[in-house]
């Protein structure tokens, strides 16, 4: 959510920022944006007129009453029934109208950081760096066909009971899969220092305001009554802070949580992508993380995340990019992402496995979730930060394709035997 007074007293900075991140005629929206807002203050002022007159007269009623002079109080009394009238109507437009600027504002998505790339789509994207070394020789199968193979993955009973978009795991292959998010989770609490949460899977529609996906991207959700099912723990984790006033003191040292969570997503805007195999499900689990900070530390934060995620990939030597997203790739509340992409095999590219983004006070205004330095009155916005510290399934999917053998099992990688009971090998 942006403040309407950053707008009102930098117009050129919105209307380059919105341009630069693929918003249609920003400048005529900006002039829209001032243009209500006008008109909200033009009511407002109005109706604390009329209420100040209102009460004026009122007390001079009383004060010709008291003198007898009815004739005078007769004229109050029709001037306050009129001042009624005018503050009425004052308020209706004032309600109106701020609708009218909240919802128009509630739309629009977070402006880029100053040393994010330009670009239109992913092609506009930097590489930022590559670890490891991408297989060239051996075995490049895909996933999918590696599972069903060996009996462990399940699509068609999965399509019959679910539709498209769903898959069984089963046997070993379910134990690898449990292995990755526990080593995960290990990881990320024990030598990361994020706190485990176990948060809800379903939340109430202000949650998914507070990080962005209401109301835009109602769509790409799935509601059970009230509530809705959450695309990524992000929303339940960061929401902890929501309408709160916390003491400096919490934020001394970054609030660092942790979720492993199923995640449930309509995918309404990826219709014939990655339709056949794990990559892009309507059910996935995923670890992530959330962190909360003081404006000033949520840089540093950011880069901290993302080495936090890459270290998850160097443990099971999965080779990956870093790659810094352009203005036009970005989410709707980042102002600036990384992406973590992992080399597949069998689609000889890196794909996407993590993304982290830091959100400014973007998501902390639509919770309202500020902190009070020491020593002030005045209350600031916290910084949010989100990332994957990695989605299960996609990992997954690499462990698969790069660890798989000659044979057709899958070596399971070194980091994970412990949590595999001492098994070597998936399938074999």
């Amino acid at each position: 959510m942006h403040d309407i007074r950053a707008i009102r007293d930098n117009p050129a900075a919105f209307v380059s920022g919105w341009s630069s991140r693929g918003v249609e005629e920003a400048d005529g929206l900006v002039a829209d944006l001032l243009r209500l807002d006008g008109e909200l203050r033009a009511a407002q002022t109005t109706a604390q007129d009329g209420l100040t007159k209102r009460n004026a007269a009122s007390k001079l009623i009383g004060a010709a009453m008291a003198k007898k002079d009815m004739a005078e109080a007769d004229r109050l009394k029709a001037e306050v029934e009129a001042l009624k009238a005018d503050i009425a109507a004052a308020e209706e437009v004032e309600a109106n109208v701020g609708k009218e600027l909240r919802d128009l504002l509630a739309g629009l998505k977070n402006i880029a950081a100053d040393d994010v790339p330009d670009g239109e789509d992913e092609a506009g994207n930097v590489e930022v760096s590559r670890w490891g070394t991408p297989r060239e020789t051996g075995p490049a199968k895909d996933h999918a066909d590696l599972g069903e193979a060996l009996g462990l993955l399940d699509f068609e009973a999965a399509a019959r009971m679910s539709g498209s978009r769903f898959a069984v795991i089963k046997g070993q292959l379910a134990r690898l899969e449990r292995a990755v998010a526990q080593f995960m989770l290990d990881t990320q609490t024990d030598q990361n220092g994020y706190l485990e949460v176990n948060s809800p899977y379903m939340v109430k529609a202000d949650a998914m305001f507070g990080t962005g996906q209401l109301p835009k991207f109602e769509e790409d959700l799935f509601k059970a009554g009230e509530h809705y099912l959450i695309p990524t723990a992000e929303v339940s984790l960061t929401n902890l802070v929501r309408e709160q006033i916390l003491p400096e003191s919490e934020l001394a040292e970054p609030i660092r949580m942790t979720a492993l969570t199923p995640c449930f997503r309509a995918e309404a805007g990826s219709a014939g992508r990655d339709t056949r195999g794990l990559i892009r499900q309507h059910q996935f689990t995923k670890v992530e993380l959330v962190s909360i900070t003081r404006p000033e530390d949520s840089d540093a934060e950011h880069e901290r995340m993302v080495g936090c995620a890459e270290a998850i990939l160097q443990a099971l030597e999965l080779p990956y990019r870093k790659m810094l997203l352009c203005k036009g790739d970005m989410g709707f509340s980042a102002q600036k992402t990384y992406d973590l992409e992992v080399w597949l095999p069998s689609q000889n590219t890196y794909r996407e496995i993590s993304s982290c983004s830091n959100c400014g006070d973007f998501q902390a205004r639509r919770m309202d979730a500020r902190f009070k330095r020491d020593g002030e009155k005045k209350t600031e916005f916290v910084h949010t930060l989100n990332g994957s510290g990695l989605a299960v399934g996609r990992t997954l999917v690499a462990i698969m394709e790069n660890y798989q053998q000659e044979d057709g099992s899958i070596r399971v990688p070194d980091v994970l035997v412990p949590y595999m009971g001492g098994l070597t090998s998936v399938g074999g």
